[in-house]
């Protein structure tokens, strides 16, 4: 077997839901990063990759069941490179890189574009076939942006629990007061704002244009330049009346894409430039449904055995704050020094476009241990339902320590 790599990431600002990017449809999004990844690899032939995964959790819609695909064809690409779409929830383009990786690893591919997309904002209502002809009564359209729908009688009501229910109960759980939860989500505004300013994210995310209104979005709408503790402590909480979550503290409902280029060493000489990051572990893992938040926590831990590292080697962290308390709460099972994690902010500032949000992190490790020199990362994803999962980075960059 060979080892697989990390050649190149972008992804476009996440903008807020009903923001900036309201008026772009998803299929453009992906086809964006599609080409934009591309053009951070010039030398590589397009025709030359041998599949394309990409991530998204809807489909519903203008997703068009199968938005890789669509995305390699209104980039342009040749029709002959294919491509699928994978559905893990808010895990989706992460799972896209580990599909990649093992094709890779195993030889059945050599070059595998990867990434995700997601407009939460542009997500469709469904209406349920009825079970008879011509019914007589009213039919309820359902929002497919987030969360359960038309859920099957059969499931335990504990399981479909709302996310933010299911994170209340991970705060009783664990005990983190609104307190803690607030000011973690103040230091992810902090670190994403001051790290748009020292230039981190210049080369890696893409501004959008769109189509007869020229660029109508630069940087990431969600960052809140000067949150406080004190003006989040003014927020209601959102899913119980004295309960600790508030839209302060949670990822924000968001639109955007992510590509993760991934190749064998070999690819290099194609694809004409050298690796940022060989992928070193994975791991997934499940619990009760209502649990997801802390499902990274052993996703992670299994990833760090398959690298054969523990802890105590990863100097970088990019965890996902779907929800302030589920950060903690993971942060805290690990044991690890909370500095390391989403130092250059998180989604709970950036954004959760679901499909596109892996690649985001993936990306920002690969960028953040090339930045350090120091040599290993994981990166690691809650997923609605009950899962996680976890990639281990190891820096191959000229200096990497």
């Amino acid at each position: 077997m060979t080892d697989s790599y990390v050649y190149a990431a972008v992804r476009t600002p996440f903008g807020r839901f009903s923001g900036a990017l309201s008026g772009v449809r998803p299929d453009d999004l992906a086809s964006m990063v599609v080409s934009g990844v591309l053009a951070k690899v010039p030398a590589l032939d397009p025709g030359g990759i041998d599949d394309v995964v990409w991530g998204n959790a809807n489909g519903a819609g203008e997703d068009n069941r199968n938005v890789g695909r669509m995305a390699v064809l209104l980039a342009g690409l040749p029709t002959s490179v294919p491509a699928t779409t994978v559905n893990r929830l808010c895990g989706s383009s992460l799972d896209a890189a580990i599909i990649a990786s093992r094709a890779i690893e195993t030889g059945d591919a050599d070059i595998v574009l990867t990434g995700g997309v997601e407009s939460m904002t542009r997500a469709p209502w469904v209406l349920p076939k009825p079970d008879r002809a011509h019914p007589a009564g009213d039919v309820t359209a359902v929002s497919t942006t987030l969360g359960w729908r038309l859920v099957n009688a059969r499931m335990p009501k504990e399981w479909t629990v709302s996310l933010g229910e299911a994170n209340e109960q991970l705060a009783d759980r664990f005990g983190i007061g609104r307190e803690r939860q607030d000011a973690f989500a103040v230091r992810s505004h902090v670190l994403a704002e001051e790290a748009w300013a020292a230039g981190f994210y210049d080369d890696t995310v893409l501004p959008v244009v769109a189509e007869g209104k020229g660029t109508v979005l630069e940087r990431d709408e969600g960052i809140r330049a000067g949150s406080t503790v004190e003006r989040l402590a003014v927020l209601k909480p959102s899913f119980r009346p004295d309960g600790a979550i508030t839209a302060g503290n949670a990822s924000p409902l968001s639109d955007g894409a992510s590509a993760v280029l991934l190749g064998s060493e070999a690819a290099g000489a194609r694809i004409g430039t050298d690796p940022l990051a060989r992928v070193a572990g994975r791991g997934v893992f499940a619990l009760d449904p209502q649990a997801f938040g802390f499902a990274p926590v052993e996703a992670a831990n299994r990833a760090l055995k398959s690298a054969g590292i523990t802890w105590s080697d990863v100097s970088a962290v990019e965890l996902n704050e779907a929800f302030a308390v589920q950060a903690l709460a993971c942060v805290g099972a690990w044991g690890i020094d909370p500095e390391t994690v989403n130092a250059k902010g998180g989604a709970i500032a950036l954004g959760h476009p679901l499909g596109a949000s892996g690649g985001r992190l993936l990306g920002t490790l690969a960028h953040r241990l090339k930045e350090s020199g120091q040599r290993w990362g994981v990166a690691a994803i809650c997923i609605g339902v009950g899962q996680g999962l976890a990639v281990v980075l190891e820096n191959v960059t000229e200096g990497s320590r």
